[in-house]
């Protein structure tokens, strides 16, 4: 959740809303603000001072240009895309409006992501997960296939199923079109040596 330390007998906290409410820290008289840099996407990390509030750090991560036409395809596809991420809940929602993901699990550890997979397999989902971390190792595994960003971490790239050699998530539906055909031209190869033989 976040960092405490002593600093010249100054106790302070910097992480999340639930690390400085756990620590009695007030944070009602900025809590609008809190709420709206949120809804636009950004993940809020707050300061406090000897209990009070002390600042606010705004940081957005760039949505990669062509990850809205990866999530149309995928969905062309039939298959249904989910977010698991660690960003406060409002943050989630602003980002899935945007990209057109509709199911989306918020405010998960890097530890329980890969029980949000295995909740997803329970409901009878063959789950693809894609990460670049290393906090996605665990989950890739966890996946029936783990997607590895080629950029990513090497402990990601040695979990993974497929390594994508760029980061350019449409890449994960040419990797998905080409896998269905090499399962087609399988099965007409098939089909041929039976009728042959």
């Amino acid at each position: 959740h976040g960092l405490q330390a002593t600093i010249e007998g100054k106790t302070i906290f910097a992480g999340t809303e639930k690390l400085l409410k756990d620590n009695s820290v007030d944070i009602a008289k900025e809590q609008s603000t809190i709420d709206q840099l949120a809804s636009q996407g950004k993940t809020i990390s707050l300061l406090s001072i000897n209990g009070s509030l002390a600042g606010i750090v705004a940081v957005a991560d760039t949505i990669r240009p062509n990850s809205k036409r990866a999530i149309v395809e995928l969905k062309k596809l039939g298959l249904e895309v989910v977010m698991i991420t660690g960003d406060h809940q409002k943050v989630a929602e602003a980002v899935g409006k945007e990209l057109g993901i509709d199911r989306l699990f918020a405010q998960v550890h890097p530890g329980e992501k890969a029980a949000y997979v295995k909740k997803l397999q329970d409901e009878g989902k063959f789950v693809a997960m894609v990460g670049d971390g290393i906090n996605d190792a665990p989950v890739l595994a966890q996946a029936d296939i783990g997607i590895a960003i080629g950029a990513g971490t090497d402990v990601a790239i040695e979990t993974g199923s497929i390594v994508l050699m760029k980061s350019d998530p449409y890449d994960i539906v040419a990797a998905l079109r080409l896998s269905k055909a090499t399962v087609v031209k399988m099965k007409q190869n098939l089909f041929w040596a039976a009728i042959y033989n």
